[in-house]
């Protein structure tokens, strides 16, 4: 008896504490009311709506960058080598191609130098007496690439954790798209911008090699000849065409970026050219922390704090450049270009937002910044395909027939509980509350999200909670039809079953478990919800029904029970 009151005790708080976890689906409590929880259950997309994006990956870009970068570190390891090149160049950058070019006579030095250095990495594809051709082996590329997808998947996740998005839905779709799926999101335009917002950060050395004067003189060449204008076009796509025009026109391993005027509304009213160079490769992977701080006039600013490597290179770098300018540039956007008066140690930089607006929209534009950039530096540039906003009368629709589905069937099965094992049916049909219950309530406390992969989920919950009910009784019947005593039946009955009741369940859960580790989306939410559903089945169906059925014979000596 003393067992049979712990596990009442046991019962009654599983139940108690499942009607804790699901009541604020069903009655609203404020943040200051006394009642111990208040997580609501999380819908997906499918059932309350949200936003739908298919966002298209620069990884083409970001082989650009690394070519380039690779360029700058060959020379550096060839001048160490005292190894004399001409040049090294590359035609297709995208392809991680890199062309040395040297003396006549040099050919095997190069050559063992490129073998003994980039071996793993590059293949030579085509050689003459003073260059050699080599290019990223296809497997390291195809890597590269879809490191570089799952790179940005994961720092777009971040951003959206940040955001606050619950369950947000995050996939590769084919070799250069993401599939961003937001369900509820209250505040989507704000979401769009976090998104798109791809925070690439850069720390470049301003050229002095063309005058401002030169480089406006230059811009409104090509924009005359090329017939456009800055406000006509995308930012992002005007400066391309402008340093593809001017290409040729520029120093080399140089880039033209703007700088929005203090007192400019936009960037077309008001655009400072500056001429940065390319190689001084320090980015905001480099940062350890971003954060909102305010200047000595209590303007808003962005805090940057570099991590170990990024404060090393960031010492070097305004350590070898004193007395030039070095632009803080966030998307191709020049922010600030300070002059650098001493070698800057402590890893601690700013960004300034300007003037000319006011301190509220300031102050958003930093909070912008500064989320982007400590959720993480996107390695590629984003560019968005597709955008959907998807209302939840489709999920309403489906929810209202799933609805009716699942009375009826929970009318179907209570009713044939109820005719076919009587009183032991009535044990069942109330466990198989409990079940439902909590399921809900486990729902509700993981913060998962129900789906309707997951309503399916539950429904096959009840199929195989009955089921074992049904199991129980029946070895319950055998009991008593052999002429066992009631106490007996009951003991033996739930004994007997329960090795095949814990077979049934180790292979559902299983097939689960191997669904949420290969699946994505839809997939893992049946799977949640099934796993869920069978800890819920052993709770309730197995250990609680058996706590219904022992009071009732030892606690209130109930002698017949019909079944």
């Amino acid at each position: 008896m003393e067992g049979l009151r712990w596990r009442t005790i046991g019962a009654a708080a599983g139940v108690i504490l499942a009607l804790v976890w699901v009541m604020p689906n069903l009655v609203h409590f404020g943040e200051n009311s006394w009642w111990p929880s208040k997580q609501k259950m999380n819908y997906g997309l499918d059932i309350q709506g949200g936003l739908h994006l298919v966002m298209g990956v620069d990884v083409d870009g970001v082989v650009k960058e690394s070519t380039t970068r690779l360029m700058a570190s060959m020379k550096a390891d060839l001048a160490k080598d005292n190894i004399a090149v001409t040049d090294i160049t590359s035609d297709k950058p995208e392809a991680g191609e890199v062309i040395v070019t040297f003396p006549a006579g040099d050919k095997a030095k190069v050559t063992k130098f490129m073998s003994d250095k980039y071996g793993t990495t590059l293949q030579e594809v085509g050689s003459t007496d003073t260059s050699i051709t080599s290019r990223y082996f296809d497997a390291y590329l195809n890597e590269y690439k879809n490191r570089v997808i799952q790179q940005a998947i994961e720092t777009i996740r971040n951003r959206i954790d940040e955001f606050g998005v619950a369950e947000p839905s995050i996939s590769q779709q084919g070799s250069n798209r993401i599939l961003v799926q937001l369900p509820g999101m209250a505040d989507a335009e704000k979401a769009k911008q976090l998104i798109n917002t791809t925070a690439k950060l850069d720390f470049m050395i301003v050229s002095h090699e063309k005058t401002p004067q030169e480089l406006q003189a230059l811009v409104a060449e090509a924009e005359k000849a090329g017939n456009y204008k800055m406000a006509d076009m995308k930012y992002s796509d005007y400066v391309t065409r402008i340093n593809n025009d001017l290409k040729g026109k520029l120093p080399e391993k140089s880039v033209l970026y703007f700088e929005k005027s203090a007192n400019a509304a936009s960037m077309e009213m008001g655009a400072i050219p500056y001429l940065l160079r390319t190689d001084t490769d320090l980015n905001g992977s480099a940062l350890d922390d971003a954060f909102v701080g305010y200047d000595q006039y209590g303007s808003p600013q962005v805090s940057l704090h570099f991590n170990t490597a990024g404060a090393n290179k960031f010492a070097d770098l305004t350590g070898n450049n004193v007395g030039k300018q070095m632009a803080i540039v966030l998307d191709k956007i020049v922010k600030s270009a300070p002059s650098i008066r001493d070698r800057i140690a402590g890893g601690q930089a700013v960004i300034t937002l300007g003037g000319g607006r006011d301190r509220n929209g300031m102050m958003d534009e930093a909070k912008m910044i500064s989320t982007a950039l400590r959720a993480g530096a996107l390695p590629a540039a984003l560019e968005q395909l597709e955008e959907r906003r998807v209302g939840p009368t489709l999920g309403a629709d489906s929810i209202n027939k799933a609805k009716m589905g699942a009375y009826i069937g929970a009318a179907l099965i209570v009713l044939f509980m109820l005719i076919y094992y009587k009183g032991m049916g009535m044990v069942a049909n109330i466990s198989l509350a409990i079940n439902i219950l909590g399921v809900f309530a486990l729902l509700t406390s993981f913060g998962a999200t129900l789906t309707l992969p997951g309503i399916a989920a539950i429904a096959l919950t009840v199929g195989f909670a009955v089921d074992a009910n049904v199991l129980i009784n029946e070895r319950i019947k055998e009991e008593l039809a052999l002429g066992h005593s009631l106490k007996v039946a009951i003991a033996e009955g739930y004994n007997r079953a329960m090795s095949a009741i814990i077979d049934s369940n180790v292979t559902t859960a299983a097939t689960a478990v191997v669904l949420l580790y290969f699946g994505t989306g839809p997939v893992r939410g049946f799977a949640v919800n099934l796993l869920i559903g069978i800890v819920t089945t052993l709770f309730a169906n197995v250990f609680v029904s058996k706590v219904i059925v022992d009071q009732l014979v030892y606690k209130f000596n109930v002698k017949k029970l019909s079944i």
